[in-house]
């Protein structure tokens, strides 16, 4: 089928598609490539593993090589032994076979080979080799026959598959360039001092074309005017001065990049992902790990065929031709198994064995079929040729370091997540607070208060008790008990704008809060307030304000209840008694209230409606100034404790006659009095919800009693006060 390449050589990248699906990529990028010829400096001998580390410039990583790699030291010396062959500080000459990966240097050989259009000169080898893929018996002896004849002495030759049905000066002249090339590596190897990179294939479209180009090509555009010339120029070289027949070459002119024009970078991206979708609706996971690379089958919404058998075996050989082709494009290598569905028949199984099979030959990578196992398994080895798609474009995600998910330890209301960057994960995370520029505690030093905006001295205080601790230490949450989260309580009902800078250290919402806190938005910045006067230096720290912290499985209520208030009928004496004894009135109530500590207890006179005030409290309108303290008290309550208190000179035993019909007016006319009287200071600071009374009815018989009882209640009601 025709194919066609794509260059750009800016970037070091091409691409060979056919049939509109990009089937291979090529990528010359790195500090290390394969190819490169170096004159190391031995490091270190290992006789436990029987190999050695070469330095060749790499100030991070040195090159590995092992004994069977050592190539003409190996052959020169009778010796088994690594020490024997290598010493410290030795001069060699070597060439990369494997680029770095990871943490892992490059893997060094000492067998040089240099690769030409149509044939290898192994200077430390033997023998005349040919390529597997030139099936033609005629061709290959006359291709040995050749090569026998023009191979230099004391040096091996391969015979590369696209010299089949070529010249012999086309193969000759090619051997020639690359014993030039050989000779000008060695004058510089004893001319240069080690570690000196000695040799590269520097021209990215020779290489392009050298491993890429055949006949089955029929288009090639580059995206330069030079990089088109020289493309012209390496073809009529090795097409005996002409322009192939039926091949095409175009410079790119469009001014979308050639990348994003031919799709390229969508196809990279593509490869990045797991998933793989096939065109009958099934797909297959690819997920490469340290050891080996594993591939799931799944037939997903392909259900078309009549049979479950013919669904599983139409899946599998899609998958089949797919994984083929991802190999190629990925640059997967090392071990592969593969997870076809399962297939009762044992003739399913041959045939898909045969269809993979077919797809893997036209990879250059020469992909071995191992076994097909009990399990149902296929697995397979493919040769390493560079880097993978993965250590190209991928880079490792700080966030979960590459597992690809978020921790979430019992205990946490939230996934872990940790700062970017290669510092470790802390094991300490507050949902509450907003994402904020991560110190180390050894970097915490105090600035002006502009630059901190919604801190105050507490919570610097409070940084520096934990930078002491060190929350980067594997074992920081066991030294001084400090691994409780706490949370911000959150306020209920409360419009005001938030004007505290409260320090943001959260607390426990079943904790005590003082009103002077009720101002706070609990999910919104904390920002200064002008208008406000600023907390430093007058709340108290958390801690005395009798905040606890709980531990991460106590029940965290992120909504406050209200009050809940009831009503209880008694009448004065049972008032005043209870009053005395300091009994609360909910012992009368005869059903369960949610929340004892939370409630609201209306006293009310036998049968006297229950009032429906909001519990807000008034303020004088001219003489009192002082903010009322919560909980509120009603105005009704207020009068009527207060209404003995009189200025007229009224005789003190001379009794009050009131109407009974019409007991609401009493309240009204003594109002004013209320404003001056000297004791009103005194029945403000009520703590708690106070007991509730009404005017009662009275009859005439108890009317000469009525200032005598209520100069006795005034007395008691200011003693009682405090127990409520």
């Amino acid at each position: 089928m025709p194919k066609q390449i794509i260059i750009a050589e800016q970037h070091q990248i091409a691409a060979v598609f056919s049939e509109d699906q990009i089937q291979e990529l090529v990528v010359a990028t790195g500090h290390h490539q394969i190819g490169d010829i170096y004159l190391g400096v031995v490091e270190n001998v290992l006789p436990g593993i029987d190999a050695a580390f070469v330095n060749i410039g790499d100030p991070e990583r040195n090159g590995f090589i092992h004994v069977t790699d050592l190539g003409p030291l190996r052959l020169k010396r009778a010796a088994s032994a690594i020490t024997e062959l290598l010493t410290p500080q030795q001069k060699v000459l070597v060439q990369v076979m494997k680029e770095p990966t990871g943490t892992k240097g490059p893997r060094l050989t000492g067998n040089i080979t240099l690769p030409g259009r149509y044939v290898v000169l192994m200077p430390y080898g033997r023998g005349v080799n040919l390529s597997r893929r030139i099936r033609n018996e005629n061709e290959r002896n006359r291709l040995r026959a050749l090569a026998i004849l023009i191979k230099p002495a004391g040096m091996g030759l391969l015979v590369r598959t696209e010299a089949e049905g070529k010249p012999e000066e086309a193969i000759i002249e090619d051997l020639e360039s690359l014993q030039k090339q050989w000779e000008a590596i060695q004058l510089e190897a004893g001319g240069t001092r080690a570690p000196a990179l000695l040799n590269r294939d520097d021209d990215f479209i020779q290489r392009v074309l050298r491993d890429m180009y055949g006949a089955d090509v029929n288009r090639i555009v580059v995206d330069s005017s030079t990089g088109l010339k020289r493309v012209k120029q390496y073809l009529q070289n090795w097409s005996g001065g002409q322009t192939p027949q039926g091949l095409l070459i175009d410079h790119h002119r469009d001014r979308t990049a050639i990348l994003e024009y031919f799709r390229v970078n969508a196809a990279i991206k593509e490869a990045l992902r797991p998933r793989v979708d096939l065109p009958s609706g099934g797909y297959i996971i690819i997920e490469p790990t340290e050891a080996l690379t594993v591939i799931d089958v799944n037939s997903g919404s392909f259900t078309r065929s009549a049979t479950a058998r013919e669904t599983v075996l139409w899946t599998n050989c899609e998958a089949a031709t797919e994984i083929a082709r991802q190999l190629r494009l990925r640059n997967i290598a090392g071990v592969i198994v593969v997870d076809f569905i399962d297939m009762e028949s044992r003739r399913d199984q041959l045939q898909v064995l045969e269809h993979f099979n077919k797809a893997l030959k036209a990879d250059k990578a020469r992909p071995q079929i191992a076994q097909l196992t009990e399990l149902g398994l296929v697995e397979l080895t493919r040769k390493r040729q560079g880097q993978n798609v993965y250590e190209l474009f991928g880079h490792t995600c700080p966030t979960c370091g590459g597992l690809g998910h978020i921790v979430q330890l019992p205990g946490d209301s939230e996934p872990r997540i940790a700062p970017p960057g290669p510092t470790e994960v802390p094991d300490r995370f507050v949902a509450s607070t907003p994402i904020r520029e991560t110190r180390m505690p050894a970097a915490r030093v105090a600035e002006p208060r502009d630059s901190y905006e919604g801190f105050s001295e507490s919570s610097f205080e409070q940084e520096s008790e934990y930078g002491s601790v060190g929350l980067n230490h594997p074992s920081y949450h066991e030294i001084g008990d400090k691994n409780r989260r706490v949370r911000r309580r959150q306020r209920i009902g409360v419009p005001g704008a938030n004007g505290n800078t409260e320090p943001r250290m959260p607390s426990s919402p079943m904790s005590y809060t003082s009103d002077s806190d009720m101002d706070i938005e609990p999910d919104g910045e904390m920002d200064n307030n002008p208008g406000l006067p600023s907390p430093i230096g007058s709340k108290p720290h958390w801690a005395e304000r009798g905040e606890r912290k709980i531990s991460k499985l106590d029940p965290i209520k992120p909504v406050v209840e209200p009050p809940e208030i009831v009503s209880v009928e008694m009448n004065p004496d049972e008032q005043d008694v209870y009053a005395l004894m300091g009994v609360s009135p909910l012992i009368r109530l005869n059903r369960e209230v949610k929340n004892q500590k939370s409630v609201i207890v209306n006293v009310t006179l036998p049968g006297q409606v229950p009032s429906t005030s909001n519990y807000e409290v008034e303020a004088p309108p001219t003489t009192s100034t002082t903010p009322l303290p919560r909980p509120r008290v009603e105005r009704v309550e207020r009068v009527e404790r207060i209404q003995p208190i009189d200025n007229s000179p009224e005789p003190w035993g001379e009794p009050v006659v009131e109407p009974v019909s019409t007991p609401a007016p009493i309240p009204r006319k003594v109002v004013p009095p209320i404003q001056s009287a000297p004791s009103v200071p005194s029945v403000q600071p009520v703590q708690p919800p106070p007991v509730q009374t009404a005017q009662p009815s009275y009859n005439d018989d108890a009317a000469n009693e009525i200032t005598t009882r209520r100069r006795r209640r005034r007395s008691s009601a200011t003693d009682s006060d405090s127990d409520y």
